[in-house]
């Protein structure tokens, strides 16, 4: 799946291009709401926390 900027969430701002929900032409999320998590038990840096609506580019 690809995504054009037609239906680009300025909203959400994203630079991961293998994600099947970033849209191919701007740094921008195809999807109109995402899920932040966390991989960490106490998450104290911005390294801690993950795109939980991420989907790996076909």
């Amino acid at each position: 799946m690809s995504c054009d900027c037609s239906n680009a969430n300025r909203s959400i701002k994203c630079t991961v291009t293998q994600c099947a929900n970033h849209c191919d032409s701007a740094d921008y999320c195809a999807l109109s709401s995402i899920q932040v998590g966390t991989h960490e038990a106490n998450p104290t840096v911005v390294e801690c926390t993950d795109c939980n609506s991420f989907e790996l580019k076909k």
